[in-house]
């Protein structure tokens, strides 16, 4: 699969050749959204938290005696049905956090940026052209090239003037290819790679190995 390089002008620079197993797939919806939905869970805090009548303060001393006063039973103090005693079926503290098997999630991972690739919502640029810290020429980055101001910029490496320079642009965000997620390319309309970024993300979820699981997995959807 082919895709083409501009510059930070919005200029055709040159076409490289990148992965088919990660650029070319056939999107697995269901894999994507799975995925997106155990990122999500994971952010919660979980620190809701009520406490049951037996964990509340108070005597178990029955508070009246049950017949004869004309009144309803009661309990002890900590009874849900008094004030300032336990909750019935309250939140209490857990853990959100949802466990997908690895191939989960390097699939989601390409599903989206070939689902990306496939809608020409993905954008490869030689560089972003950053000399210094400047929110102008980002912007006029995202113009040139088409990618409008809701972008995920990912680059090769860890970048700090480029995360300094898009921090102010309403709706785009700068991350490197290694904290690449479904999430935040989900968030964004369009994804703006940079060469470095595009090879650094065939590294981490492309190759051979990536290949032979595809291959093997149409196989077993032929024989089936």
């Amino acid at each position: 699969m082919k895709l083409q390089v501009m510059d930070a002008a919005g200029q055709v620079a040159e076409t490289i050749e990148v992965d088919d197993a990660v650029f070319g797939l056939d999107p697995n919806e269901a894999v994507v959204h799975q995925t997106l939905l155990a990122q999500l869970a994971a952010r919660r805090a979980g620190l809701a938290n009520t406490r049951s009548r037996g964990e509340v303060a108070g005597s178990t001393k029955k508070t009246r005696r049950q017949k004869g006063l004309g009144m309803s039973r009661q309990g002890g103090l900590r009874s849900p049905t008094h004030r300032g005693g336990g909750v019935v079926f309250g939140p209490s503290t857990r853990d959100y956090t949802q466990k997908l098997p690895k191939r989960m999630r390097r699939l989601a991972i390409r599903s989206v940026l070939s689902s990306r690739a496939s809608e020409e919502r993905l954008k490869v640029v030689s560089g972003l052209g950053l000399t210094g810290p400047s929110t102008k020429a980002v912007v006029a980055m995202l113009e040139a090239t088409g990618a409008g101001q809701s972008a995920l910029i990912v680059t090769g490496a860890a970048d700090r003037v480029a995360l300094k320079s898009a921090r102010n642009v309403d709706g785009a965000r700068v991350v490197p290819a290694d904290t690449l997620n479904v999430a935040d390319m989900l968030a964004h309309k369009t994804l703006v790679l940079t060469v470095d970024a595009v090879r650094r993300i065939e590294a981490l979820w492309g190759g051979e190995r990536a290949a032979s699981r595809r291959t093997a997995a149409v196989a077993a959807g032929v024989e089936a």
